[in-house]
């Protein structure tokens, strides 16, 4: 069944990417009147999440939010199609890094790092910056029940230089490339705003107005390894353009109390969503879990 959901699905995917984005968004505004208008995909999900991380906006402010996230969520998912035929010359110039020396210090100095991020406006692209460094990248992610869709995910993004880590065996992948001697610096990528299910390597940090928890597996990582972290923020010039800028969370992760680094994490991620809420991924369950900023 799998297999015969591939063939049949799999051709409109391919001709949709190959289309120019001029069409491509074209069909991102009709799918944007299904979604939203027709379906309601999610609407409740969104709704729940926007009021808890801003109760002082006023509904009608967070209707235009929710909107203007549906608008780009749509455009999303056609760049994510549109990644499968995307050109190198294409990908770059839509794509911009504003200071690509913050992450080439590490790099070009034989130091591994990891590089964490969050589910905002373009997350797909920026594995684009593999296309600058020489060095090898490990995007870490979560695999799809699909084995060919995966397949499909996994050698679109691998074709930048970056190897696919499913999330169950991540701490075992960086545990074999820490163990042998590289001749080059690595690069660990995490998306580290997933919500965990289960009471195992959470820590509750403050985020958009609640205490909700996140993995701190990332955090444990970068210490045990002794593994500088470096924060992605990602902002959207204009429909199809993008503009991501390196932070340093922590060049030293042993000097950091237990939490802290992910706190920090937190913090960056919730400062880069206030500028541009519409951006965030609003349809995941964000606040499953929460304890008041007080607790």
């Amino acid at each position: 069944m799998q297999l015969l959901v591939f063939i049949l699905v799999y051709p409109l995917i391919w001709l949709i990417s190959k289309l120019p984005f001029r069409i491509l968004y074209f069909i991102s505004d009709v799918v944007y009147i299904l979604i939203y208008n027709v379906l309601g995909y999610r609407k409740d999900v969104v709704r729940k999440n926007l009021k808890i991380a801003y109760p002082h906006f006023s509904d009608e402010k967070l209707k235009i939010i929710e909107k203007k996230f549906y608008h780009h969520f749509c455009d999303i998912f056609l760049e994510m199609v549109k990644s499968i035929s995307i050109t190198e010359k294409e990908l770059l110039a839509r794509y911009k890094f504003t200071n690509m020396e913050v992450a080439g210090h590490y790099l070009n100095n034989n130091k591994d790092m990891i590089l964490c991020f969050g589910h905002y406006a373009s997350y797909e692209w920026a594995i684009s910056m593999h296309i600058y460094y020489h060095n090898k990248g490990y995007a870490v992610y979560k695999r799809i029940k699909n084995k060919y869709f995966d397949k499909m995910i996994r050698d679109v993004r691998e074709k930048w230089k970056t190897e696919l880590v499913v999330n169950k065996e991540a701490r075992a992948k960086v545990a074999e490339v820490m163990s042998v001697k590289h001749e080059d610096a690595v690069m660990f990528a995490f998306i580290m705003d997933q919500s965990p299910s289960n009471n195992r390597n959470k820590h509750y940090a403050p985020f958009c107005n609640v205490k909700t928890p996140f993995f701190t597996g990332v955090e444990d990582i970068a210490k045990e390894y002794d593994l500088p972290l470096l924060f992605l923020g990602t902002k959207k010039i204009k429909r199809g353009y993008y503009e991501a800028t390196y932070k340093v969370l922590a060049e030293n992760p042993r000097d950091f109390k237990d939490y802290e680094i992910t706190d920090m994490f937190a913090k960056a991620l919730e400062e880069q969503i206030d500028i541009a809420p519409e951006y965030y991924f609003w349809t995941h369950k964000r606040f499953k879990f929460v304890k008041p900023l007080e607790a």
